[in-house]
């Protein structure tokens, strides 16, 4: 995907989610929230290198960059959130094979594992993400602020929560762990 980046269609059904995520937070989220990123991003790297590049290319380059800040919010979110709706695409299916192995070795169980990734995002102040990912061979859990990503880390990212609050609010108000 190069620019003009475009917003993807979801995956599935815009009431897939329910009753976890409600339709009309999905319908938020994904039509206004995310469409959004999308438009402030293809301004901003229109007649620049970063406009050949892929999306993921772009949140590499432009991480911790003073002068590309907006580009990496905006490509950040945008890359954001297509891996948190594509990553629940097919239906819960448990933990099991190789990432069971390594959740147990990394975390101690599978449990363990969930545990990490659901403090971990208690723990982001204000807006960020929670994220399992692969770094160095090992699962770590990372709660960053923004549009920050394990990409951004040079590490590979597993699963991602959204813990911004136009992803919870209008399910849960205030009842953020």
């Amino acid at each position: 995907m190069a620019a003009p980046f475009e917003l993807p269609a979801l995956p599935y059904d815009d009431t897939y989610l329910a009753p976890v995520i409600g339709q009309r937070t999905v319908q938020l989220h994904h039509g206004k929230h995310h469409a959004t990123y999308f438009a402030k991003l293809n301004p901003l790297v229109e007649g620049t290198d970063m406009a050949d590049m892929s999306l993921e290319e772009v949140v590499r380059v432009s991480f911790g960059k003073a002068d590309l800040k907006g580009v990496f919010n905006n490509a950040g979110q945008a890359w954001n959130h297509i891996f948190y709706w594509n990553q629940f695409a097919g239906g819960a299916s448990g933990v099991s094979g190789k990432l069971k192995e390594m959740a147990e070795r990394d975390f101690g169980s599978v449990d363990g594992m969930m545990d990490a990734i659901v403090n971990t995002g208690a723990g982001v102040f204000g807006s960020g993400w929670s994220w399992l990912a692969l770094s160095d061979g090992k699962l770590v859990t990372q709660g960053v602020p923004g549009g920050e990503n394990p990409l951004a880390h040079g590490a590979t990212p597993l699963c991602g929560i959204d813990v911004w609050e136009h992803a919870y609010y209008l399910d849960y108000q205030n009842r953020r762990p």
